[in-house]
């Protein structure tokens, strides 16, 4: 495998022929009656183009504003009534800290002594945080850019996989739940909103430096619309297709240019970091439930280690309570990226600790 077989294209070519590729697998899984088509085909068709080496390319901007879309749909569950469960929700949230704890302290070790990297590189690749912040975080202390990437895509990729194999097999969940209303269906004055909402709040947040702005910046905004009575329902279906559409082309693209020694160590590092990832979410989550602080599937999606985005997706569609899987993935994000650059500064951990 190598990692340019194909004439170089232009970037407008390499977008085009992106999506050419995704809409091609959503097509081909939506006939074929395959769970999660817009998802999974996108990401199955670029995946299997970029590890042939086709020269893929991320939609930039475009992509990003999709994302939007997730984080208007969060915040129009954002009711009277979701507010005043947050505290039944504190007994399962003060274990996110200690979630993360037992990652770093297992996953560090893993990635420094079995694959060899390292310390910035081991540090944030096994931090379970947002990808794009690992990468910038990683980088500015030293670490390898192309191995974060690879490792965070991984942990992405398997989890987005195995997830819904797990809720349907064995906690009885449908990923038939309809993710919205048909845009014929909602009023034209609350889309409107929610497009004011999800700009605003996207570049809003950017302006700021909010973490995440994509998602968490219209999930602010729409949910102070929400709480005030002017939004009542979630984007139309059609929006949240296009969501899924965008999200799985992303997750295939990351694998672009990606070589045979990479995909030996850096693919297969990432495959084992999971598993221990798996381990841990498991057990995490068995605790809530005996602890009766929620449901299986509520406990599994909300400690599950994939991107906020994605576990967003998954719970629209498993009929998830999306308020609870929410708040706990955000909390998890935000403790890794406020708290990890101090963390490793406090252990200077830096490129000058060879492994």
């Amino acid at each position: 495998m190598t990692a340019r077989p194909y004439p170089s294209l232009p970037d407008w070519q390499r977008i085009a022929l992106t999506l050419g590729l995704a809409a091609a697998g959503a097509l081909v899984f939506n006939l074929a009656g395959l769970p999660l088509p817009f998802l999974f085909g996108p990401m199955c068709a670029c995946l299997i183009a970029a590890l042939f080496g086709v020269p893929l390319k991320g939609t930039g901007q475009l992509g990003t504003a999709m994302r939007t879309i997730l984080g208007v749909a969060v915040g129009a569950t954002l009711t009277p009534a979701l507010i005043a469960a947050l505290p039944s929700m504190i007994g399962s949230v003060l274990l996110i800290p200690i979630y993360i704890g037992l990652i770093g302290l297992i996953g560090v070790p893993f990635f420094r002594k079995v694959a060899g990297y390292d310390a910035p590189t081991a540090w944030y690749a096994s931090m379970p945080g947002g990808l794009q912040d690992m990468i910038i975080f990683g980088t500015e202390a030293g670490a390898n850019m192309r191995t974060l990437s690879l490792i965070h895509a991984t942990r992405v990729l398997i989890i987005v996989t195995i997830a819904p194999v797990l809720l349907t097999q064995f906690m009885d969940a449908s990923l038939s739940h309809p993710v919205g209303e048909p845009a014929r269906d909602l009023p034209w004055s609350e889309m409107a909103l929610m497009v004011a909402a999800a700009l605003i709040g996207w570049k809003g947040g950017e302006k700021i430096g909010l973490f995440g702005a994509s998602i968490l910046g219209p999930l602010i905004v729409t949910g102070a619309l929400s709480l005030s009575g002017l939004i009542h329902h979630r984007p139309p279906a059609e929006a949240i297709y296009i969501a899924q559409f965008f999200i799985g082309a992303a997750i295939g693209v990351g694998y672009t240019g990606i070589t045979l020694r990479e995909l030996r160590r850096d693919v297969l590092a990432g495959v084992g970091f999971v598993l221990i990832l798996a381990v841990l979410a498991a057990i995490m989550a068995e605790i809530v439930y005996q602890l009766g602080l929620a449901h299986p599937m509520e406990a599994f999606l909300a400690f599950a280690p994939g991107g906020q985005a994605e576990m967003t997706v998954l719970a629209i569609v498993a009929g998830a309570d999306l308020g609870y899987v929410v708040v706990h993935h955000i909390l998890r994000i935000l403790m890794v990226i406020t708290g990890a650059p101090i963390a490793a500064r406090l252990m200077n951990v830096t490129r000058k600790d060879k492994a």
